[in-house]
């Protein structure tokens, strides 16, 4: 069965004004889904279609050396995408709380430490990438990936991940990525974000 780009769970105007309706549309729409159809179209007849994107993407090195690029821009695109729409939401910020909370305290000091360390891998990411705060296994971890590369690629568990492309941001923030680094945590949907820790396994 194809991949499919996830409908959006809010509407597209739903986190203004720290992301913009025009910026939502254009992202989920044109971005998320050029991304699943070239997946798609690299992925076609293999035994891969039929697979979850996390379980290809954990698997790149098996992938046949002629599609393992597409794979891994356009697999990292939708996983990393999908993952982005499900941790943001209309009624977002503030702080996390329960076993999530406690770990971020335990391991960063606080949540203004860790948006401190997000966001500051997240400004540093040279060109265009992600910043995510991870489960590694033993404990949190804050990293960066470059272009759609995702964090499942070496066996960690993404939790919460900012992307830092231009077309997430550029049409209301320009060139000024900390601005939008900062405001998006006004959008973090922590219970999201909780329940990812939870099932981290």
């Amino acid at each position: 069965m194809a991949h499919e780009v996830p409908p959006l769970p809010y509407d597209y105007k739903a986190l203004e004004p720290h992301i913009d309706e025009q910026t939502m549309r254009i992202h989920h729409d044109k971005h998320h889904a050029a991304y699943v159809n070239n997946l798609n179209a690299a992925l076609e007849g293999t035994e891969w279609m039929d697979r979850p994107i996390d379980s290809v993407l954990a698997s790149l090195d098996i992938i046949p050396e002629d599609k393992r690029t597409a794979v891994r821009n356009n697999g990292g695109g939708h996983a990393n995408h999908t993952l982005f729409w499900e941790i943001m939401g209309p009624n977002g910020g503030g702080d996390p709380s329960g076993s999530l909370g406690d770990a971020i305290a335990d391991t960063f000091g606080g949540v203004a430490d860790l948006k401190a360390a997000v966001n500051d891998a997240g400004v540093k990411r040279f060109g265009s990438g992600w910043t995510w705060l991870i489960w590694d296994g033993t404990g949190l971890a804050v990293k960066s990936t470059p272009n759609q590369d995702t964090p499942v690629m070496d066996g960690d568990v993404p939790l919460l991940g900012i992307d830092v492309w231009e077309h997430a941001y550029y049409l209301n923030y320009q060139n000024r990525r900390p601005d939008y680094l900062e405001a998006w945590w006004n959008v973090v949907d922590w219970s999201a974000v909780a329940a990812r820790f939870d099932a981290r396994g």
